[in-house]
């Protein structure tokens, strides 16, 4: 597989190390050429100098035979903007890093299915190790033919989950209200901007997509849980 890094900080450098390892292909764009001097020596993989929120540079990392495109830079907005680009340029999967929660509505909003907020989650990991929970046990939860589909509610989504019309082989499992995590049945009333979080089988995804665009990261906040109103 092969995966294209934009800025070349610590989070890349030892994502790359890690799927060089594993016998992948990785190309990493830097707009700084001191940065790029200094790693070349340090990783087999391929570098481009320049700009990656920039439609031009994007385009020489080869997007189509690209499998993931990971925007790691400093800069929330940079990485924003770099996901967006690299989506209308056809790449298969964009993640873009953000360390401001703030921005994790709009990058729900805008079709960036794959945020990741580094500091919460590791803190989340570490809060829920200290517990003696395994934070990681919802990953083996979802397999098979299952697929997690979330879409922030619209005007027009104002209705009860269940006059709501999803396809049948899929179920609205919690909504994010404000950050507040609720567990729904099928009486609740969805109010727009909630972060609606469905488990669906894989072949209803299409379906989903057509109607809220491509939403496919749940949000991970955390809160009381209470059925929405």
């Amino acid at each position: 597989m092969r995966a294209v890094f934009v800025g070349a900080g610590a989070l890349t450098v030892n994502t790359s190390r890690q799927l060089l390892g594993r016998g992948h292909e990785v190309v990493i764009i830097e707009i700084d050429r001191e940065v790029i001097d200094a790693l070349s020596g340090e990783l087999d993989c391929g570098f481009l100098h320049g700009d990656g929120a920039k439609p031009a540079v994007l385009r020489e990392a080869d997007p189509e035979h690209t499998d993931y495109l990971f925007c790691f830079t400093g800069s929330d907005q940079t990485n924003i903007i770099a996901g967006l680009v690299g989506q209308s340029l056809g790449f298969r999967a964009v993640v873009p890093k953000i360390d401001d929660p703030e921005f994790e509505h709009i990058c729900i909003e805008l079709g960036l299915t794959h945020t990741v907020i580094p500091s919460r989650s590791v803190g989340r990991y570490l809060a829920d190790l200290f517990e003696g929970r395994d934070p990681l046990e919802i990953t083996g939860m979802v397999r098979g033919d299952a697929r997690i589909f979330s879409f922030v509610a619209r005007a027009e989504d104002e209705t009860t989950i269940a006059e709501l019309g999803l396809p049948r082989s899929s179920r609205v499992v919690c909504v994010y209200r404000k950050g507040e995590f609720l567990l729904p049945d099928g009486h609740s009333r969805l109010h727009e901007g909630d972060e609606v979080i469905v488990i669906a089988q894989r072949d209803s995804i299409p379906d989903l997509e057509e109607r809220w665009g491509r939403r496919t990261r749940a949000p991970a906040n955390t809160g009381d849980a209470r059925p929405p109103d």
